[in-house]
């Protein structure tokens, strides 16, 4: 995951580096046209040629291709500007060598100047940016630390020192309750669980690594230099000083988890869009059919235990969830889920809402704000996952989503929650924006054919 988030950023960062110094090279040569200055196209192309390769040499030379969230934004600007200052006095010798009618010195000042703004501007603008998110709780993985020796310590020092990387400790366990690890992991949010031990610990840890992965949860492993092991997904050094074997328990494909968020955003926004639409007659009408509150508001289970607001249209009665009790001998599921048939507490607008998924319009704030996506797992609630079985919690190591693969597969039909939860791992260990994409076309057809929920 980190060298494919290292090449993802790198890949990014160049993209964004290409537009905002070809719009430089615009402005300056527009502007060194309107004050007199040469403004010949084939000046333009001469510097692009020669502006390019120096210009990102040297971002490269100064280090901001790599993470920039563990370094200050002083540091940053400082580099930029040194970029710009070697990369003026290079590209003006390299001008004045080899072109007798090279561009003015207008055109080219002007261009040094405006691509120092910018990229200033840029640059800040992304760590600004990926530092607030974090500050707000977002864009932070949970980790686990296992070990208590020099390398453990060191590992947590440096996640404790450097809170903007995003990272934050969630706990360090005393080695007596290695075998507690899972359950652990069962009641706290955790992302990753990294293992600091000797040869002779690590090899009691395969049936615990195994039971992690099982559960979707990542691994990493920081060898003592005298473990060995032969099957890994990836060596990276933290901090380039901390080597660490890493295997996951889900695919991560981290620019195509990029295009599946900002699917999601769009998504989410054309959605919020339908909803002001329908916001109108779908109100008027729970308000006229039963006494309550527009929106039913519930504490559902994120990604790897985060927990969240799910928000959806009331569909039930003001007390369902007192009645719910009552109600659970007639439960129509087999295991840590509740539905049946006809329920009692649906209100007569709730059935149509249900029926035509409009219930779950609201959510498309859920996935704006990054808490679910446009298609995942089912959002339990955390009372189900109270009674998860290991096996079951791989299911909640993705963010949760409006439609899935349960739901386009005859979820009116299944009544054993290991069929959910086998679909639901399906959908994980196989997904792709195409298995995304395919779902979406599925849920449309199935909306159609007015197959919603109950």
């Amino acid at each position: 995951m980190l060298r494919q988030q290292a090449r993802f950023f790198r890949n990014t960062t160049i993209v964004l580096d290409i537009v905002v110094v070809s719009i430089a090279l615009l402005l300056a040569h527009s502007f060194s046209g309107m004050v007199g200055g040469s403004g010949e196209n084939h000046e333009y192309a001469l510097v692009l040629l020669i502006v390019f390769p120096i210009w990102f040499g040297l971002f490269a030379y100064f280090n901001l291709y790599s993470s920039l969230r563990t370094r200050s934004l002083s540091d940053v600007l400082s580099a930029v500007v040194k970029i710009h200052f070697a990369g003026a006095i290079a590209a003006s010798s390299i001008l004045y060598f080899t072109a007798h009618h090279g561009p003015s010195r207008i055109f080219f000042g002007v261009f040094v100047l405006i691509s120092l703004v910018l990229i200033g501007i840029e640059k800040a603008s992304v760590k600004l940016f990926l530092s607030a998110i974090r500050k707000r709780g977002y864009n932070f993985r949970h980790i686990l630390v296992i070990g208590d020796n020099e390398r453990a310590q060191r590992f947590t020092r440096l996640v404790e020192e450097h809170a903007g990387w995003g990272l934050r400790i969630v706990g360090n366990p005393p080695l007596v309750e290695l075998q507690n690890i899972a359950g652990i992991c069962a009641t706290h949010t955790v992302d990753e669980v990294v293992f600091c031990l000797t040869k002779e610990q690590t090899g009691a840890m395969d049936e615990v690594r195994h039971m992690l992965l099982d559960m979707g949860i990542t691994v990493r492993m920081v060898p003592d230099g005298s473990v060995f092991l032969p099957i890994r997904d990836e060596l990276t050094y933290f901090h380039e000083e901390i080597p660490m074997f890493t295997y996951y328990g889900k695919p991560f494909v981290v620019g195509q988890l990029f295009i599946k968020r900002c699917l999601d955003v769009a998504g989410a926004l054309a959605g919020l869009g339908l909803t002001a639409f329908m916001f109108p007659f779908i109100a008027l009408a729970i308000r006229l059919d039963s006494p309550g509150p527009l929106f039913f508001r519930q504490v559902r289970v994120g990604e790897n235990g985060r927990l969240f607001t799910c928000w959806k249209f009331r569909s039930m009665y003001r007390d369902a969830e007192r009645q719910k009790k009552e109600l659970i001998p007639l439960n129509e599921m087999n295991g840590a889920l509740f539905k049946i048939r006809n329920d009692p507490r649906v209100t007569r607008v709730g059935k149509f809402l249900r029926r035509m998924s409009l219930d779950e319009l609201p959510q498309f704030w859920n996935v704006l704000r990054g808490e679910m996506s446009l298609v995942g797992t089912r959002p339990p609630t955390p009372e189900e996952v109270s009674r998860y079985e290991y096996k079951h919690r791989k299911r909640i190591c993705i963010r949760p989503g409006i439609t899935g693969l349960w739901q386009v597969s005859g979820r009116n039909e299944i009544r054993e929650f290991d069929e959910v939860v086998r679909l639901d791992i399906e959908y994980i260990d196989q997904w792709s924006l195409s298995l995304d994409l395919k779902i979406l076309l599925k849920t449309f057809r199935v909306l159609l054919a007015r197959n919603g929920a109950y």
